[in-house]
């Protein structure tokens, strides 16, 4: 049967063969219920919700009786069933009578950690359709002469195949979780598998099959409601909107799981900016926990400009608005103009577009080229702005922006805070979401590239009232929906404020140490850093991931710090090499990019977002020490089972040897060279280029030491080989027309294809095929890497351009 299709419940984590489905039903196994049936025969029914044991051949964790854990068995080899589990509570026995009892069976069941946000079955009834038989009939003719007015509206009056009757409780929160399957390459698809898991299969929602409008109306009158939008900053609007529409009352809070490209919102409100890899154990508990603001919502009205001549209409601009109220901003201009690219660019050719790296890439080669043009330089020629009466035209016209945004929200493009941080002696107050004031901030050029740095944009005004007169078509853009606008006068206004839910700031109730002392005054923490090949194979496994760790030094802070403040500690160890205790084992220094690792409240390593650093104490993650995650760490110098250098010098970890030291003056052989870069031996490498050693060397096939290097995937000796060799090793090819570039984008090697385009290698160069680096990454099936390399293309080809127009 191993050729024969399987198919996984979601819910219950079954596996089984197709054929086998319908011998479920003979050994009378039902699914995990999800609702009751409706009917006088269920009027008694147990208003608890039981245990749904599930067999299991592979169990993690513990047995809740005896804590011994899981003997795991290779499925295709035994079908010896090792653990009894729960798929509501996910309590786990061993599969023996001393473990697991009879009587447990019929108990009632606590639905687990999360019982608080999940919606127990016994509430869901499936409700049957009505008959129109002649009984059924004549009491509808008889009460028709009545003429009691019907309150219901004509969504409300048709039928529904599932009823909600809640039983209210203090202590719940009821979740709906809605998840956009196409947000940010397409991960909800990913996502929503593990809330069926988590949760009851009827509070899980699919966007794409209809929209949020028909959950809510059925569940409009749960108690405590919560609501988790799993999606973009446009995935939330789409929900607060179809709330506005319903008016339930009051309006449940709306928390975010950021699946998007930008995710200002969701940044706003402490979510971080995207979603990576975080358990959906832990963000159900933060939605749990989450405080609840309110949020500006704002109301835009277009209509045509009537001072507008007959010249400035354009063909391809629009009347109207792609949405009439915002949360995020609305701006017009240059961000417009490049958003409105993308936006008919993915429209064009969606199947390009299905990550969140290709997405950012495309938006940065769009700028470029529409900076290149300059496209909305006289933006300030073409509009009037009013806000609460007073006309900003003259200051608009000297300041002569290329970009203006009426801001909501702190953050803007990816993260970027335009308002900045006005301190006492400015005139502004600083900018809240929740105030009932917009803020209005122009850009030059040279202020949107001062943004990534820190910078901001040119504070214009505070205001709660906008008037915008636009005389000719313009792009704009309202919560990231782009359209060409044709002449138009846009008003502005308040329209109401939404319930969101914002992440809080955790504290862990367990004490530290075993005197109870909750907040020590210092903590002196042992610093490990770890590379994305051992993160990737082993963060399922905590403790071989902490074996594959290196001690990168230690650090002592304040006992209460968060992560921000132990960020600055760490960033610190290597910029002080010779303060006690803060000597690293290792000549690497950390990257930019590197980033914390949650080792201690979840089943396994997770990482934390940059912007959610300042929510997470250090106590929360660690204990005696802490982990990190170096993207960029080599994975030859991360082996712990390399010797420790005795004598290191400044640029390497490898310590000359004593042949060396005595002066032999023999040039090493090109095939020492070759074997040492199959072997993935950076040492030796090193050594023979120190005596001497060609490091142009090629083999019979004409491969070059950068080709084997590549081949055998060793970050650390490709990086050294395209520090220390010449140029023209980056684009040097063997037999089959292939250089470096072609055979690590053909073996998936991203940080590799990193370094070498870094490097200047061409992406231009095609094999025999005919097929260039970003070809053979496609044929791999690697579009992130393709879409990397396709951008980077892209430049070349306009630097190309730039040198022969300047010839």
């Amino acid at each position: 049967m191993k050729s024969v299709s399987r198919r996984k419940c979601a819910a219950c984590k079954i596996v089984v063969h197709t054929p086998c489905i319908e011998q479920l039903e003979k050994i009378n196994f039902r699914c995990k219920p999800s609702f009751r049936e409706s009917g006088s025969r269920n009027v008694r029914e147990p208003t608890f919700v039981r245990h749904h044991w599930v067999h299991r051949r592979r169990q993690d964790g513990k047995c809740r009786h005896c804590g011994k854990g899981f003997q795991q068995k290779f499925t295709f080899h035994s079908k010896e069933i090792v653990a009894i589990s729960c798929s509501w509570c996910k309590q786990a026995y061993h599969s023996k009578v001393s473990c697991f009892m009879l009587q447990q069976i019929e108990e009632p069941c606590s639905l687990g950690v999360h019982a608080a946000v999940v919606i127990p079955p016994t509430w869901i009834l499936r409700a049957r359709r009505p008959q129109n038989t002649l009984k059924a009939s004549k009491k509808k003719k008889r009460a028709s002469f009545k003429r009691k007015s019907s309150k219901k509206g004509p969504e409300e009056g048709r039928w529904r195949p599932f009823i909600i009757r809640p039983t209210p409780s203090p202590l719940m929160k009821p979740l709906l979780v809605f998840v956009n399957p196409k947000s940010g390459g397409n991960q909800g698809a990913k996502i929503i598998q593990s809330f069926l898991w988590y949760l009851n299969p009827r509070q899980v929602f699919d966007l794409s099959q209809g929209g949020p409008k028909e959950a809510l109306e059925m569940y409009r009158k749960v108690h405590n409601l919560r609501i988790l939008a799993c999606g973009g900053d446009g995935t939330v609007g789409w929900i607060l909107s179809t709330l506005d529409q319903l008016r339930l009352k009051p309006p449940p809070p709306v928390a975010i799981l950021p699946l998007g490209t930008g995710n200002d919102l969701a940044r706003t409100l402490n979510w971080g900016g995207g979603y990576t890899d975080e358990p959906v154990s832990k963000i159900l508990s933060h939605v749990e926990e989450g405080n609840v603001v309110k949020l500006d919502r704002w109301d835009l009205q277009a209509e045509p400009n009537p001072e507008a001549g007959p010249e400035e209409r354009d063909e391809g601009a629009t009347d109207r608005l792609p949405l009439d109220v915002f949360n995020n901003y609305f701006s017009l201009g240059f961000d417009a103009h490049v958003t409105l690219e993308f936006h008919e660019s993915r429209e064009a050719n969606p199947e390009k577009f299905n990550s969140r790296f290709r997405n950012k890439m495309f938006y940065a080669g769009t700028a470029f080229s529409d900076f290149l043009t300059g496209s909305s330089k006289d933006l300030a020629k073409h509009i009037r702005v009013v806000c609460d009466g007073t006309d900003l035209t003259p200051k608009i016209q000297e300041l002569k922006p290329q970009c203006i945004v009426f801001l909501n929200i702190p953050r803007y493009c990816a993260g970027t805070m335009p308002w900045g941080h006005p301190g006492e002696h400015h005139d502004f107050e600083p900018q809240r979401h929740d105030d009932g004031y917009l803020e209005v901030i122009g850009f030059t050029m040279t202020s949107l590239a001062a943004l990534q740095v820190g910078g901001h944009g040119e504070r214009l005004t505070q205001c709660r009232e906008v008037v915008l007169t636009t005389f000719k078509a313009i792009p704009v853009q309202v919560d990231g929906e782009p359209c060409k606008l044709a002449a138009s006068r846009i008003r502005i206004t308040l329209r109401n404020q939404a319930t969101m839910v914002q992440k809080a700031k955790r504290r862990s109730t367990a004490p530290l140490h075993s005197d109870q002392q909750p907040v020590p005054e210092q903590l002196r923490i042992q610093v490990s850093r770890v590379s994305m090949h051992d993160y990737e194979a082993l963060h399922y496994d905590k403790e071989q991931l902490k074996e594959a760790s290196v001690p990168l030094g230690t650090v002592v802070v304040p006992g209460d710090s968060d992560l921000e403040l132990c960020r600055a500690h760490i960033e610190r160890l290597q910029q002080e090499p010779d303060s006690a205790g803060a000597r690293s084992p290792t000549c690497q220094k950390l990257s930019p990019k590197w980033c914390f690792l949650d080792a201690t409240t979840a089943s396994r390593f997770y990482r934390i977002d940059r912007a959610q650093e300042h929510l997470n104490y250090v106590t929360e993650i660690a204990q005696d020490e802490i982990y990190i995650l170096d993207p960029e760490l080599l994975g030859a110098s991360a082996r712990p089972d390399l010797p420790t250098p005795t004598s290191p010098l400044p640029t390497s970890p490898c310590s000359p040897t004593p042949r060396l030291l005595q002066g032999d003056a023999t040039p090493p052989k090109g095939e020492e060279l070759i074997e040492a870069a199959k072997r993935n031996d950076f040492c030796k490498l090193q050594e023979l280029h120190r005596a001497g050693g060609d490091l142009t060397h090629r083999d019979e096939r004409s491969r070059t030491l950068l080709h084997h290097a590549v081949s055998t995937g060793s970050k650390e000796v490709v990086r050294y080989l395209l520090d220390h060799a010449p140029t023209e090793i980056l684009d040097a090819v063997e037999e089959n027309g292939e250089t470096c570039l072609h055979q690590a984008a053909a073996l998936g090697q991203r940080t590799i294809c990193h370094y070498i385009v870094e490097a200047g290698a061409s992406l231009m160069k095609t094999d025999q095929q005919g097929d260039t680096p970003r070809q053979r990454a496609e044929k791999a099936q690697d579009t992130e890497l393709a879409a990397y390399l396709e951008n980077r293309q892209h430049y070349q080809m306009i630097q190309r351009e730039d040198q022969e127009t300047a010839v």
